[in-house]
């Protein structure tokens, strides 16, 4: 079986949680026979066609963006001849310009769509879009939600329900590197430890601004891994508010990122908008067994993480509920350390990148009839 997956970025060109979603996907469904490609425009690509993770990554050229849509003249070309290798195409939403290539170059597989997000802060060219949308939306053969949450709050997705399945998104501990020794050291001796970890794209959406009021005069640190659009006014932010316990690590490598989340007491995750569809690192920091803070924005970011449970939820946009959350953390270990076992107990049982990988071949089978070879000695949890 031949799967194309089709998005505005990916590896190497950027990276982010919607990015390592589909590697996942990638990675996962390839121990079941499935092959891979993935499309995606690139600003600079050194090559047309480069290797991640095992998947043939094929980048047209980036001519533009408008609003976070990325548009490529050569995209359209590439589309037509990648769709003619591949059984099923698979699109990743929100992204425009993929409508578009839809409708110019209808595939004659079946389609597949992971709605990852609503569209929800370009509200005037939302209107425009919408009519686009749905024709696109009733054209696919299956739309995948990442969460019961997501699905239940969503404007967009009760009008197709017919055709929508939740799959959260799953992740393969052995795809993550095993830091050396030597990098251990070097986080230990550079951030120390138990300071509150944040890994991401530094977005508007993120609540990072938020986070920086929180942890003014904190007895502990957080340390924040990840570049992006709003890091220049963070750190001016960090700096006015004269905040000496706040790191800014900038990119990290995937094993500094292992070592940081091994050392650190907690995730800390304050995004405040439903752009915030699932939150990635969250899912990764209860792979490794970390207790998790979030915000409760109707996404499956609360799916992710159960209050009280596996970490704590607070309202959106309150620095002083998230600054509470961070001091219960710190002063209950105990409790904070069983927090963080049953996020991976919950880990163990819903988000292993096994499950959804074998959930979305179910749906790759019944559209194509190509049967792979399936473990009958591993259950699909469909709840």
């Amino acid at each position: 079986m031949k799967v194309l997956h089709v998005y505005r970025t990916y590896y190497p060109a950027t990276q982010g949680g919607l990015e390592e979603t589909i590697r996942q996907l990638c990675v996962n469904t390839a121990k079941y026979g499935v092959q891979t490609r993935v499309m995606a425009p690139a600003r600079t690509p050194e090559s047309k066609v480069v290797r991640v993770s095992g998947s043939r990554v094929y980048q047209p050229k980036l001519n533009f963006e408008i609003a976070s849509c990325s548009v490529s003249w050569e995209a359209l070309t590439m589309f037509k001849r990648l769709q003619r290798w591949a059984d099923v195409v698979h699109y990743h939403f929100p992204w425009p310009y993929a409508d578009i290539l839809n409708k110019l170059a209808p595939p004659q597989c079946p389609t597949v769509l992971t709605y990852h997000s609503d569209i929800v802060r370009q509200k005037m060219l939302l209107g425009l879009y919408r009519p686009l949308m749905r024709r696109f939306l009733a054209s696919v053969d299956r739309i995948v939600c990442t969460s019961p949450n997501y699905f239940a709050t969503s404007e967009v997705l009760p009008k197709f329900s017919d055709k929508v399945e939740v799959i959260p998104i799953g992740l393969n501990e052995s795809s993550y590197p095993v830091p050396r020794q030597s990098t251990r050291q070097e986080v230990a001796e550079e951030f120390g430890e138990n300071f509150f970890l944040f890994v991401g794209v530094l977005r508007y959406y993120k609540g990072l601004h938020i986070l920086l009021d929180a942890i003014r005069g904190a007895p502990y640190k957080v340390v924040i891994a990840g570049s992006g659009p709003t890091e220049k006014e963070l750190k001016q932010q960090a700096e006015a508010l004269r905040l000496n316990n706040v790191i800014f690590a900038g990119h990290v490598s995937d094993e500094v990122k292992v070592a940081l989340f091994e050392r650190s007491l907690g995730i800390i995750f304050p995004s405040y908008l439903r752009s915030e569809a699932f939150g990635v690192t969250l899912l990764e920091g209860a792979m490794y067994g970390k207790p998790l803070i979030s915000t409760e924005v109707g996404s499956g970011t609360s799916h992710v993480n159960i209050d009280r449970e596996t970490g704590i939820v607070v309202p959106p946009g309150s620095a002083p509920a998230l600054r509470t959350a961070m001091d219960t953390m710190h002063q209950n270990p105990e409790e904070t350390r069983q927090m963080g076992c049953n996020a991976r107990a919950r880990f163990e049982a819903l988000f292993t990148g096994d499950l959804m990988a074998r959930r979305y071949i179910d749906i790759y089978s019944q559209l194509t009839g190509i049967e792979p070879g399936f473990d009958d000695d591993i259950a699909i949890n469909r709840d």
